[in-house]
């Protein structure tokens, strides 16, 4: 039914695994769309879905948005109206997973990097395995994590979200627990295994009970999160159109180094 995601239901959990593990789990616009489809499906469980878990297979989590994508994005005449819709179908991913009415994990087993972090952060726990880590490269490709940016900031504050979004510099797993990035890092032999026991303590709650606090928790945040991604579609879709953009895109898709222009003084 899928070509780039698992969709799995039992006991009161609904897995979405990424499954794209030959190109790094890097988001098509159509990925994505699957992602949209298996949440749906999980939905149509009801009350009888209780956790929502999302997991990947391979080596990295996630490397973000598919580059070759957005270069061809680039390339075509309308590249602003499609780059308009790669961020709408992003931005209704992230909206959907922020407001699901149960727990939502994300099982980090790998490198999480750009659009894949911003999965992540919409998740309510994050667990990763001491092999992983976080980086958010887009300004060394002439574009911005726009999206991802409340998401962190939600996250771990301002300051630390600067450093992360502007510096691009990776964080290993274990400095990210340190930042309050993610809520615990454990061996890669024993993550499957810590994953199965968070789960099974979030089920020893009542759901009803959950969804309550969950929602608490939403009203007690001093900004509404779920509009400031959407706010961020504009952002995001206008940083693409740059000719800066353009050449950061190119450069790392032909292995080499981007020749950025000065800005232009109006």
């Amino acid at each position: 039914m899928y070509e780039y995601i698992e969709v799995n239901f039992a006991d009161g959990v609904g897995r979405l695994t990424l499954n794209r593990p030959d190109k790094r789990n890097a988001l098509k616009r159509d990925f994505i769309s699957e992602i949209q489809a298996g949440i749906a499906e999980l939905k149509q469980h009801g009350s009888d879905l209780r956790v929502f878990v999302l997991a990947a297979n391979g080596s990295v989590f996630c490397a973000g948005m598919d580059l070759g994508e957005m270069q061809q994005r680039a390339q075509a005449t309308d590249g602003a109206s499609e780059w308009q819709k790669d961020s709408e179908v992003y931005c209704d991913v992230l909206t959907e997973i922020v407001q699901m009415d149960i727990p939502t994990v994300a099982a980090v087993s790998g490198p999480a990097l750009a659009g894949g972090m911003g999965m992540v952060l919409a998740c309510d726990i994050l667990i990763a395995s001491d092999n992983a880590f976080f980086m958010l490269p887009e300004p060394m490709r002439g574009i911005t994590a726009a999206m991802v940016t409340p998401l962190l900031i939600h996250r771990i504050g301002a300051g630390a979200a600067s450093y992360m979004l502007l510096s691009g510099e990776r964080v290993s797993a274990s400095s990210a627990k340190s930042m309050n990035l993610c809520h615990d890092v454990v061996e890669s032999s024993e993550f499957q295994h810590r994953l199965n026991t968070l789960v099974a303590a979030i089920l020893t709650g009542s759901r009803s009970a959950l969804a309550i606090t969950k929602q608490h928790v939403n009203n007690c945040i001093d900004v509404d999160l779920v509009e400031q991604i959407k706010q961020s579609v504009i952002v995001s879709a206008k940083a693409r159109e740059t000719a800066d953009a353009r050449e950061g895109l190119a450069a790392f898709l032909e292995k080499r180094k981007p020749n950025w222009q000065p800005q232009s003084e109006d």
